[in-house]
């Protein structure tokens, strides 16, 4: 879909575009309202500043349409193919590295009551434990600080695919 395709849905299209790039349905409800976006710099300024004025519950929302990481679970975020691709350093993981971030979502669940959010594009299975392990450490209000702007990250490269790649330019 390019920029121009987006702009012209009916707001309920747009909102289901929007939740298969960031599963807080307050979030894509003011996006989609937000249109239209002059360019793809615009679109992501906007997904940023959204993002920012979210309250925890909306933050937690976009959080738990996510699978977990390392799960093969495909989540409610709308976007399992994206998820997968996002995942896949962990399929050559070693068996005691698939092990410890079982391990490691279950301690992080316990402790934050979500999911461990990590934008795992680029990213490796020993990366991803390496970051859970060293994230446990945070005190509660550090992490969501933390998981929300992975959040944010990982809103951004699902934007760019959903709008098929397109360049932002100014």
């Amino acid at each position: 879909m390019r920029l121009a395709d987006l702009n012209a849905l009916d707001d309920d299209a747009a909102v289901r575009e929007l939740l298969r790039c960031c599963g807080s349905s307050r979030w894509a409800r003011t996006m989609a309202a937000s249109r239209p976006f002059s360019s793809v710099a615009a679109i992501e300024r906007a997904a940023d500043e959204v993002w920012q004025g979210l309250k925890t519950a909306d933050i937690l929302e976009a959080f738990a349409a996510h699978p977990r990481i390392g799960a093969g679970e495909a989540g409610r975020d709308g976007a399992p193919q994206w998820s997968s691709q996002e995942q896949s350093g962990v399929r050559a993981a070693t068996g005691d590295v698939r092990e410890r971030l079982a391990a490691g979502n279950r301690a992080y669940e316990a402790r934050f009551g979500y999911i461990f959010i990590i934008c795992a594009t680029g990213k490796s299975a020993d990366e991803m434990v390496a970051s859970l392990e060293q994230r446990l450490r945070h005190t509660p209000d550090e992490e969501l600080r933390i998981a929300a702007d992975e959040q944010r990250m990982i809103t951004r490269l699902r934007l760019t695919k959903l709008l098929d790649g397109e360049q932002n330019t100014p």
